[in-house]
């Protein structure tokens, strides 16, 4: 039984939706959090929906936000409760991304997904596992979680821009080159990467003005 997922929605600025940017947050925070950067972007892609819902779970690390799983590391959670915990927000995401489709009557290529953080280690689970093939991901400042298993898991590889800040204190950059080689080691034809210079776990303008240009290439009409 999957959880409902609630989502805050920025409509198009043209009034017509022809693709969809669901933005997916990081620990502690919530949807609202990166729903903000509809309003730049949005300008740029006047056709797209946003979308941000809040991760399934209360975050026990910042009460007044969610998780996508817990992080041992900083709740004091079991490697097992982590693993037990992605697992059921992969299956809460999936039916989420399922249901935006149908509700918008849009394909799986009409769909981005713009992950940060933990945000970003769920789209990188979830969009290769999917039978059809997404538009692109966009992953700032996040990793890969068990990249070994993607080679034999992987069903579908949809581009990818890999960004990361070459200061965050939070998630090492080094995620970022391992992310990128073992995508291309499981086939991955379209891996992009940018390195925020200056930047610490956040996404600067440089960040978000290549995110747009991705974007616009791969949804953009």
């Amino acid at each position: 039984m999957t959880r409902a997922l609630q989502a805050s929605r920025k409509e198009p600025v043209s009034g017509t939706i022809r693709s969809v940017v669901v933005f997916l947050h990081g620990y502690g925070a919530n949807g609202a959090d990166l729903l903000g950067l509809a309003d730049p972007l949005g300008e740029h892609l006047p056709d797209t929906l946003f979308i941000a819902p809040d991760a399934p779970e209360d975050c026990a690390g910042a009460p007044m936000g969610f998780q996508w799983f817990p992080i041992p590391w900083i709740d004091g959670s079991s490697e097992e409760e982590s693993e037990r915990g992605m697992r059921a927000a992969v299956d809460d995401l999936n039916a989420f991304l399922d249901g935006v489709l149908v509700d918008e009557d849009l394909l799986p290529e009409q769909m981005v997904l713009f992950g940060f953080s933990q945000g970003t280690m769920m789209a990188l689970e979830v969009a290769p596992r999917r039978e059809d093939e997404l538009a692109g991901i966009v992953a700032f400042s996040g990793r890969l979680l068990a990249p070994e298993g993607l080679v034999d898991e992987a069903v579908s590889k949809p581009p990818i821009l890999l960004v990361h800040g070459d200061e965050d204190d939070v998630v090492p950059p080094q995620s970022l080159p391992e992310a990128a080689e073992a995508l291309q080691k499981a086939g991955f034809k379209e891996v992009y990467a940018h390195i925020m210079k200056g930047t610490g776990h956040g996404i600067a303008p440089d960040g978000l003005s290549v995110a747009l240009a991705f974007m616009r290439d791969k949804v953009g009409f």
